[in-house]
């Protein structure tokens, strides 16, 4: 029997939940328990391509839960930006739980059984973020995944841990219930509706200054985005295993942050009525703001995960700012840079995460020489690197041509430097490491002869370091699937 569209929908968000359940019931069992990991991610990414296939036979896909009020419900659809998102979650999810497998073991974590269990209850959130029909079933799906990642920042149970938790945990709550929440009902109250709709829902329903605040609601309360100065559960939450910060950071919470702003701003405002706001550039400037003070502070740390942290601060605003371009090829610059920042962040995690392992380093002057006994890992962290620069041939490039492009489009000059001096800045704190890594001697030799990390952790990383040079070369079809935003869903 093949799979119904709609069912496939269904079991998108349904599967990840089954599998955590499985993964609690087998935890006495690792062996077993890892296998229902990878065996669910699996299935999970089985089933959105089956979405994606339906997607290209230009079926249309909806289905409504409940209907609280008229405008109101929970329900669930399919268009290609969510296409995008929910592919890259589920396919990470399933090369993360691969180079889980080596780092929880290599590194004797404690309470392994949960760490993998609240991971696919983050996934499944992710799930209902990717497919949300509006704004009320994407708010619910974001506090889902805020509550389920919760336990992981919180992982180690040290003070540190504990406070980095509780910093991650009042900042995305006191931000979606005191800004993103109140931005959906004042949505609902104007509009009549909170559906995501081709060519937005407030035109001819509020002024350009009342929307720019809306939408300055919006970008600030949706705190994943890390737009400053909502920025600071970020960097609190490195106290994390590496593992979750590559779910922090890639697969699926800073991702859906900036999926969200994405497509708000396509589909509830429309950028046709966002051009005629002139009020909007303030954004665009907070924004390119965010971008380059993250990069400076990035420059300055010495904590690999720290500087990493920022990093994303950065790149995160380079898509908000591509979509707050409204022109065209921004848009996919947009849509683009979300799966270019996926491939080479998680491969830069990886490799922090890695190297910890091998050699219980942490800091970037300890980093000397250490690109001749881990040479795997600091070749992948070198094309991580440069993508997260734009150096061509990586994933970096192609994003941040479009988002280049799309600047010339609306002669938008601020957008044009705010990208140059970001690139500089990111050089400034990539190329050093590199250099180090592969160049320099060691200042202090190992207490131990490491090598590579486990065998697991070197293929996670090694695939996704592939998969950033790959995607220079064969980004048409993601190019392609993502001029349908522009068309909208259906």
């Amino acid at each position: 029997m093949i799979l119904s569209a709609s069912t496939a929908l269904e079991i998108a968000i349904l599967v990840p939940l089954v599998g955590a359940v499985l993964i609690v019931l087998a935890g006495r069992w690792p062996n077993l328990r890892e296998a229902i990991t990878l065996t669910t991610a699996i299935a999970l990414f089985a089933v959105v391509l089956r979405i994606l296939w339906s997607l290209t036979r230009e079926e249309i896909i909806e289905i409504t839960l409940i209907e609280m009020l008229p405008g109101l419900s929970i329900a669930f659809h399919t268009e290609p930006l969510s296409i995008l998102f929910a592919l890259i979650a589920s396919f990470l999810w399933i090369v993360t739980s691969v180079y889980s497998i080596g780092y929880m073991r290599g590194n004797n974590e404690q309470h392994q059984t949960r760490f993998y269990a609240c991971f696919a209850i983050a996934l499944s959130a992710a799930m209902g973020v990717a497919f949300s029909a509006n704004l009320l079933t994407l708010f619910v799906f974001y506090e889902v995944l805020t509550l389920s990642t919760y336990p992981l920042v919180a992982h180690k149970g040290d003070e540190a841990a504990k406070k980095g938790a509780r910093t991650y945990l009042g900042i995305l709550i006191a931000t979606s219930i005191g800004l993103f929440l109140p931005a959906i009902i004042w949505t609902w109250s104007v509009a009549g509706t909170t559906d995501f709709t081709p060519g937005g829902i407030l035109e001819g329903h509020m002024s350009g200054g009342l929307a720019t605040l809306m939408l300055l609601m919006f970008v600030l309360g949706i705190g994943k985005a890390a737009v400053m100065p909502m920025h600071r559960w970020l960097p609190a939450a490195m106290v994390a295993p590496t593992p979750v910060s590559a779910l922090l950071h890639a697969v699926a919470v800073v991702k859906a942050g900036v999926f969200a702003i994405t497509k708000i701003i396509i589909y509830i405002f429309g950028l046709d009525f966002l051009v005629e706001v002139p009020e909007e550039r303030i954004l665009v400037y907070l924004v390119g703001f965010t971008i380059i003070v993250a990069s400076v502070v990035a420059l300055r740390q010495t904590n690999l995960k720290r500087m990493l942290a920022y990093s994303t601060i950065s790149q995160l605003s380079y898509i908000v700012l591509a979509a707050l371009v409204l022109a065209p090829l921004s848009e996919i610059g947009a849509a683009v840079h979300i799966v270019a920042h996926a491939f080479g962040k998680i491969t830069l995690f990886f490799a922090a995460g890695a190297i910890y392992v091998a050699s219980k380093k942490t800091d970037i002057p300890q980093l000397s020489g250490i690109g001749r006994r881990m040479p795997w890992t600091m070749t992948a962290f070198a094309i991580g690197g440069l993508s997260m620069v734009g150096v061509p041939p990586t994933a970096g490039f192609v994003s941040k041509w479009y988002m280049i492009a799309g600047a010339f489009q609306n002669d938008n000059y601020f957008v044009l430097a705010v990208l140059i001096i970001a690139t500089a800045l990111n050089a400034g704190y990539f190329l050093p490491i590199i250099f180090r890594a592969f160049f320099d001697t060691e200042d202090v030799p190992p207490k131990k002869d490491h090598r590579e990390a486990p065998w697991p952790m070197v293929v996670a990383l090694v695939t996704t370091a592939s998969l950033t040079l790959l995607f220079f070369v064969f980004n048409g079809p993601v190019v392609d699937l993502e001029y349908g935003i522009l068309k909208g869903p259906g």
